[in-house]
């Protein structure tokens, strides 16, 4: 049993609460809600002590226990949209090649690059990461596409999104296109679909091999309620075929 409380993964930090993303549940849209879109932990959102996100500190846990590290120490690693401790973490490993992306890069160490376009030469890398992108890119398929060919035969893709498995089919419309519309209808300002559970049939008809696991499967001794992390989330984890 992990005890009482609460303990940032990140951190290691223990303290009485994490704090909200906005309002917490309090500003989820109806449909949203209604959906119970499988993403972040609203309610136990940043680490008040070093700001990890829920979903930072989730995929730290993935990567701790279902062997990523192994593969980036002296790899090629494309990390989109980069978290500050994830990215602290991921130097400390010491990866051959380590380059940090954005479309609208915020640091001068972070490279411009449009995931839907990229400029490096096929075969490139042995990790693409892209935790939490997918869902902001218009043209998502040839997303996917660029990040098949720019990995190496048997690299690895990590691919997160907030999805709900009670929608079939992915919703996206281009008439939903101002920021109250997309909040409403996708959960948030700057995203522009919502995936239904066709995601992961998408995915691997973009030619990638499923290595998916669970909460459940690779961190059942960590309590989600104590590290403040959504359980229900998957580890979206997908390797090119050799």
């Amino acid at each position: 049993m992990i005890g009482t409380g609460h303990l940032c993964y990140a951190c290691n930090k223990r303290f009485g609460r994490f704090l909200p993303y906005r309002r917490g549940m309090k500003d989820v849209p109806r449909f949203i809600a209604a959906m119970d879109v499988i993403g972040s932990d609203v309610e136990n959102f940043f680490c008040p002590r070093c700001g990890a996100h829920d979903r930072e500190r989730h995929l730290l846990m993935y990567f701790d226990h279902a062997s990523i590290w192994e593969k980036i120490r002296g790899g090629s690693v494309l990390h989109f949209a980069p978290e500050k401790i994830l990215t602290r973490r991921i130097a400390e490993a010491m990866p051959a090649k380590y380059i940090k992306a954005d479309l609208f890069p915020t640091a001068a160490d972070i490279t411009k690059e449009d995931i839907a376009e990229l400029s490096f030469s096929d075969g490139t890398f042995d990790i693409v990461i892209a935790n939490h992108v997918l869902e902001h890119v218009v043209d998502d398929t040839a997303a996917l596409s660029e990040i098949l060919r720019v990995l190496k035969p048997g690299g690895y893709a990590i691919l997160q999104t907030p999805y709900s498995d009670r929608l079939q089919h992915t919703f996206a419309d281009q008439g939903i296109a101002d920021d109250q519309s997309r909040l409403q209808a996708f959960g948030q300002e700057d995203h522009v679909r919502l995936y239904g559970k066709d995601i992961f049939a998408k995915i691997e008809q973009i030619g990638f091999e499923s290595r998916v696991c669970t909460h459940a499967q690779v961190l059942e001794k960590y309590v989600s309620q104590t590290y403040g992390v959504n359980s229900r989330e998957p580890f979206l984890l997908y390797q090119r075929k050799h």
